[in-house]
């Protein structure tokens, strides 16, 4: 069973930063884009920001551009989402997914075209 597991969550202050990890348990998705999605209490899940299979290509929501960095090592089958100058907003549940089409050079945007998913990990950003 493929999995992917999310970590580095937790409690921070405004304008703290994270590093949130996304480590997959097989090399298959080292062909598949990947992307950051989160969700809010009593909001829709939304997208953050996606990288593509090269690690080439990056696209970023309005909401974290300036901010928020994706970036990959296939070597390590991981992929990470910087996160800087945080926001009370920001506060969600973020999960990583792969792409369900191999090969993509421009990352997509929305859930239905991700497989596979992690189960998320929690950022609090609090005074």
């Amino acid at each position: 069973q493929v999995q992917l597991v999310e970590s580095g969550g937790g409690l921070v202050q405004p304008g703290g930063s994270l590093r949130l990890s996304c480590a997959a348990s097989t090399r298959t998705f080292s062909r598949n884009a990947f992307g950051w999605f989160r969700q809010a209490p009593g909001k829709e899940r939304e997208f953050v920001a996606g990288v593509s299979w090269t690690g080439g290509n990056t696209v970023y929501a309005d909401s974290a551009k300036g901010r928020f960095t994706i970036s990959r090592d296939n070597a390590k089958n991981t992929v990470y989402l910087e996160m800087n100058t945080l926001k009370p907003e920001d506060t969600a549940v973020y999960c990583c997914a792969a792409d369900s089409t191999p090969f993509r050079k421009v990352p997509v945007t929305t859930p239905i075209q991700y497989n596979y998913w992690g189960q998320g990990t929690q950022v609090t950003v609090s005074s």
